[in-house]
């Protein structure tokens, strides 16, 4: 349970919360205990009078925390269950909040972006590198971080799509060793990769198999497009790549150049992988939209020539055969919505799992690696879901991806 606590009185080893806005404070997570006097400093700066504080996830002497050692007091069975399950919904509840308001605040950070690329370039240039900046704290701080699915929609398409890339790009950078300054270049060059399309119409934006030729190199035309808007914004030569080459493959198939994966950036490759994903569960047409299971299959089946080989198969052990946003069946033949899933145990995520015997507005997401009898047998679309399952889980018509550190957060040492 948290309290709250004067910023005069903050000390170390306390975990606290910061109730501003993620972009508002320089700390790659909200919630985090505090390791240095200095962090203490820069909590003072943000005009806090207090913040909030969890004395149970706090490393203070027991004076400090106000904690007192006592006989052991015994208690009925039932009744720590049922307390031990009302704290794991309340952490389950904050840990979602804090994650769907920072996924929120970067989704309104890149439209903001957007409105400004064409008026004021320098300024958007600004603006991405502050938030790839944040991206990339939050992905390298210690421990295993996973993909997260979340209900947050930002109403906007163009943002959606360029985040969503970005959180997977970001992770894949990771995953393949990329140090900070090529991360950084990968999440600006991934959350505007089709910034091209902002000085096209409309109708041209997303790719149609009805275009005309003429209407199709019109679509094409965003690459350049961006390339150059990208210029006026100064961006590095490493995210300038990456808007240039997003629909480039590696057999030479794809345009405008027809460049090889030879030819192409580590970066540029990755996020033409993510961007054809992306577009696959997220298309213009939703009723064109397939489950992230049938996503990564298709990309397995379908485009091992087009795409980087190595990368390819490093995108779907990280991703998982059942990513974040697929409905399956499990081994014991209850169903269930993948709601995360860590790339170093892929097969075994975290499942929200229909049981008519608990509202789904306390439903306790089940970690599958805990459970060595309870697996995955199947993916389904949502159609081959009984319907009474289908509401309970609630799966949203575009997948929305952010990332969740699997272990205390302790930033910015």
């Amino acid at each position: 349970m948290s309290a709250t606590v004067p910023v005069s009185d903050l000390r170390v080893g306390m975990f606290v919360h910061l109730d501003l806005g993620w972009m508002r404070h320089p700390f790659a997570l909200s919630s985090f205990r505090i390791v240095s006097p200095d962090q203490i400093d820069t909590i003072r700066q943000l005009g806090l009078q207090q913040v909030r504080w969890v004395p149970e996830k706090s490393e203070l002497p027991t004076d400090q925390t106000g904690a007192h050692a006592g006989p052991a007091v015994a208690a009925d069975p039932q009744a720590q269950a049922a307390q031990a399950r009302r704290e794991a919904l309340a952490a389950q509840r904050a840990n979602a909040l804090q994650l769907e308001r920072q996924c929120a605040e970067a989704g309104q950070a890149l439209r903001d972006v957007g409105r400004q690329a064409r008026n004021a370039p320098a300024q958007a240039r600004e603006d991405t590198e502050a938030l790839s900046r944040k991206l990339v704290d939050q992905l390298l701080v210690d421990g295993e971080v996973c993909i997260r699915l979340m209900n947050t929609q930002t109403g906007d398409r163009a943002a959606a799509h360029g985040l969503n890339v970005a959180v997977i790009a970001l992770l894949m950078g990771r995953s393949v060793g990329l140090d900070d300054n090529d991360l950084m270049d990968l999440g600006v060059g991934s959350m505007l990769h089709d910034v091209g399309k902002l000085e096209l119409p409309d109708r041209v934006r997303h790719l149609d198999e009805s275009f005309s030729s003429a209407e199709t190199n019109a679509y094409r035309d965003h690459v350049n497009q961006g390339v150059q808007l990208g210029r006026r914004m100064g961006l590095s030569t490493g995210a300038l790549a990456v808007l240039a080459q997003h629909h480039e493959h590696a057999d030479g198939s794809g345009f405008p150049l027809r460049l090889n994966a030879d030819r192409t950036t580590l970066a540029a490759r990755i996020v033409a992988i993510v961007n054809r994903y992306d577009n696959l569960c997220n298309p213009a047409v939703l009723a064109r939209a397939l489950t992230p299971h049938e996503a990564v299959s298709l990309l397995f089946a379908q485009s091992r020539n087009r795409f980087d080989s190595t990368l390819l198969n490093s995108f779907i052990r990280m991703m998982g055969v059942y990513p974040a946003g697929s409905l399956v069946q499990l081994t014991d033949d209850r169903f269930a919505l993948v709601t995360a899933v860590n790339s170093s145990r892929p097969l075994k995520p975290r499942v929200l799992v229909h049981d008519p015997k608990v509202p789904a507005d306390e439903a306790l997401f089940v970690e599958l690696e805990q459970q060595p009898n309870l697996g995955i047998r199947r993916s389904l679309a949502p159609a081959k879901l009984p319907p009474a399952a289908l509401a309970y889980l609630a799966p949203r018509p575009r997948v929305a991806y952010f990332f969740e550190p699997l272990t205390p957060a302790e930033p910015d040492r």
